[in-house]
């Protein structure tokens, strides 16, 4: 089995590495810092003994999709799961957008990620076996303060993830997106330290504040996420598909 999974320098994309390196799955590691990739590379190779192959590139940037791809096909062949994965653009008020901010945004988080699924659709349609899974925010529910961009592309992701996962679920492909809570990650500790910035706050009182809101009275852990990952990408979630899973402690108190 093989997986190209992004954005696996840290946080979210590296647990999840870890996750599928762990249930045998070569894979290729890609985002820009490739330092970081090459780490993350170095410890799966030795905890699990898998092959873990990694990329520098941006997705920020219109061929970055074609590159991955043309990375996945040279190194791992055939790929079995693909995880679409990024970090999120900076936070800005919704008044205070602009036209290049939208479309560095979703280049990052909308053009890019389908592009690459689209690239790698055909092959997985083909030996009628495939998983595809898009780590999203809880902004695609409920969007989030100051997250504009993250809002607006994060959610056009999620609305091709619906449309295709229905597409293609005859031919053995499943399309998912998993929906984080506060996971303890850098990300979230830069939010957070930027909130407490604007408000004046102590970051362990931001912290705490958010920690009230979860009914699991705490942020989650990377490899708690993680797991969720992996058993969507396991033979046993061959019937779910088209679908959104949050992992979020309780956290959003949307119906859909």
């Amino acid at each position: 089995m093989t997986a190209v999974i992004g954005g696996a320098g840290s946080g979210l994309g590296a647990a999840i590495a870890d996750e599928l390196a762990g249930r045998g799955h070569d894979l290729l590691l890609w985002a820009r810092n490739r330092d970081r990739l090459d780490t993350v590379a170095a410890g799966l190779r030795a905890r699990h003994g898998v092959t873990v192959h990694t990329l520098s590139a941006d997705a920020t940037t219109p061929d970055a999709a074609e590159t991955v791809a043309a990375a996945a096909a040279g190194t791992l062949g055939s790929v079995d799961v693909l995880v679409l994965n990024a970090g999120g653009p900076p936070p800005v008020p919704a008044d205070r957008t602009d036209a290049d901010g939208w479309r560095t945004a979703l280049q990052l988080l909308t053009v890019t990620p389908i592009d690459l699924a689209t690239r790698l659709l055909p092959g997985m349609r083909e030996r009628r076996r495939g998983r595809i899974i898009a780590v999203l925010s809880s902004g695609v529910r409920e969007p989030l303060p100051d997250l504009s961009y993250s809002n607006g592309g994060r959610a056009a992701l999620t609305a091709w993830l619906k449309t295709v996962g229905r597409l293609v679920a005859a031919d053995g492909v499943t399309v998912n997106g998993v929906v984080p809570g506060r996971i303890d990650t850098e990300r979230v500790a830069a939010l957070d330290a930027g909130r407490a910035q604007r408000t004046g706050k102590d970051v362990a009182e931001v912290r705490s504040a958010a920690m009230a809101d979860i009914p699991a009275g705490r942020y989650g852990k990377p490899t708690e996420f993680a797991a969720v990952v992996g058993f969507l990408s396991s033979p046993e979630a061959s019937y779910v598909t088209a679908s959104l899973l949050s992992v979020d402690g309780g956290l959003m108190r949307s119906l859909t």
